[in-house]
This record gives structure tokens, sequence and C-alpha cells, in this order.
């Protein structure tokens, strides 16, 4: 079956990189709505944006949509995440600004709301996107691939940074069952001080604190508390690949591998999957893949104590 959020949860904080305070509602939607944006500030024109891969804006530093108005909305991919990770399928959000509020830098807020208003099932069948054959996108600095997988979604990811805080971080997940939210969700979002001194001087990250992100530099975890996990980094990554993964539209049935991948390459490889319609084919989930799509069953208990 389909699902909603039960009742509406709302957020507000500032953007990560522009600094802008937001006010973020979800709120329940009709079967087959899937998740859309809704602009509240905007007044005129077409204030709704799609969370799907082709109104994807390419970017190396964050997920940005936006609607054939021009309408924005930017650093979606830990709300997706949290979305898709505690099985929700349709949803409203409205936001008054034009970046999702970063929060504590990870999903973990958004999955706490989410699990607290908890799930309500629509009587819709889901269809599932099921992956047949390998698709891979390359870039200069790394690799993405989506290959058939065993009757759910699941993740390899391989990161490396020059940064000893941080180094070679390997990790696989299956990730059926809430194991996104016990596994993932807590991971929080992660750069180098040196970056983030890049990044003010080009009016970027103005929203970035030590509260919201894991800052490094060279050895040391400049963020108070350090570390939730000893390879948050790689978490977090795979955090970001499952929100932006999400944008496909119907949950996705395969095995996901990024190789020193990103926002950009994820999408890129979304595009490149459905420009080949013999490597997928939608079909109507069975009652044992539903229970093995990320978020089916997951409880509240499940959320991380770090978080």
């Amino acid at each position: 079956m389909q699902t909603t959020i039960r009742s509406a949860i709302s957020f507000q904080g500032f953007g990560l990189h522009s600094g802008k305070p937001a006010r973020l509602t979800i709120r329940p939607a009709s079967a087959n709505h899937g998740v859309w944006f809704k602009r509240t500030d905007i007044m005129l024109g077409d204030s709704l944006v799609p969370a799907r891969w082709d109104a994807v804006e390419l970017s190396p530093l964050c997920t940005r949509i936006k609607n054939r108005a021009g309408v924005e909305v930017a650093t979606i991919e830990h709300l997706m995440a949290a979305l898709v990770g505690c099985g929700i399928h349709n949803a409203l959000v409205e936001i008054d600004g034009p970046e999702v509020p970063i929060l504590d830098g990870s999903a973990a807020p958004f999955v706490r709301g989410i699990l607290s208003r908890g799930v309500r099932e629509l009587p819709v069948p889901l269809r599932v996107i099921e992956v047949l054959t390998a698709v891979e996108v390359h870039t200069a600095h790394g690799w993405a691939r989506l290959s058939p997988g065993a009757g759910g979604l699941s993740m390899d990811f391989h990161i490396s940074f020059a940064d000893a805080a941080i180094g070679t971080q390997d990790k696989g997940l299956n990730l059926a069952n809430g194991a996104f939210v016990r596994e993932l969700c807590d991971s929080r979002t992660f750069c180098r001080q040196a970056d983030v001194d890049t990044m003010r001087a080009n009016g970027l990250a103005l929203g970035g604190t030590m509260e919201n992100a894991v800052v490094v530099d060279g050895d040391r975890v400049l963020s108070p508390g350090g570390l939730r996990h000893a390879d948050e980094a790689v978490r977090h990554k795979m955090l970001d690949a499952l929100g932006d993964l999400s944008l496909a539209g119907s949950p996705l049935i395969g095995h996901y591998t990024g190789h020193k991948a990103g926002h950009s390459m994820t999408n890129m490889l979304l595009r490149e999957l459905f420009s080949m319609p013999d490597a997928f084919r939608m079909v109507q989930a069975d009652g044992r893949t539903a229970a093995r799509l990320p978020g089916a069953g997951v409880g509240r208990h499940e959320i991380p104590a770090v978080a």
C-alpha cells in the first residue's frame, strides 16, 4: 500500500548555504501524489516544485530542484532521505524560503518528527522501480552504479579524503526494515575547515556552524562533541544518496554503489537509468517486497539516542 504522514509537522531553521531562515511543514497527501514542495512565500505564478529527478539542477554541494517557472528549493536531500527512510510515499512540503533548514546537519530531526506523527496507509497499491540491467556513470572524480538487487534496496559506498580525521571509509548496508533510521539518519554533513573558509568567501555556507556540520582540519574534528560514529562521513554520504535516489519517484529495487560519488553523480545515474527503457520496469509491490523497503515497520525507538 502507498502511505502518507498522519498529520502535519513543522520545522524551522536556517539554510546551510543561504543562511536564510525558513519554516517548513510536511502535510499529508493523497495516493499517487508523490512528494511536491510548495513555496508559500511566492504569491504569483507556479509555486509548486516536484521532488523528481528531472527537476534537479545539478550542483555539487546540495540537491536543488526547480520548476519551469524558475522557482527553486535547495538542500532537499536530508528531508527526502527521511521521508523514504520512514516509508512515506506521498507528501506536500510547504516552505516559505528557498532552502530547507539544515537543523543539526542530519536527517534525524525530520525522522523524529515524521515518526511522532505516524504513517497512514492509503488503499492504493504501491508501484516500485525494479532495476533489470546495471547502469553506470563516471566523472573525473568517481563513479556510481545501479544494478539488479535481491528484492529490496541495498548500498555500498566508498570515500577517501586526505584529512586523517576522515581518511578512507567503506560501508555496505541493506536498507530494508528501518536500517536507514537505525544506521544512517543521525549522521551529519561534513566538510574541511579550508573548504568552509572558501565557501564563505564566495557567499556560501552562510548558515553553517559547528553545531550543524562535522568540521575537520587534518586529523582534528573541530565540532564540539566529536563524531557520532567513527565512520560518520561515509554514513552521511549514504544518507545523501538515499535522498537523491528517492527522486526516482517510486521506491527503487536494486543495488547502488557509490565510489567518491555525490549529488550530481547520483542524479546523473537516475537520468542514465531512465534513458534506457530496457534497464528497468515498473511493477506492483507484493507483500514481501513492501516489507523489505526502507521504512517498512520502523518505530521511534529505533532512532539512535545520540541524535
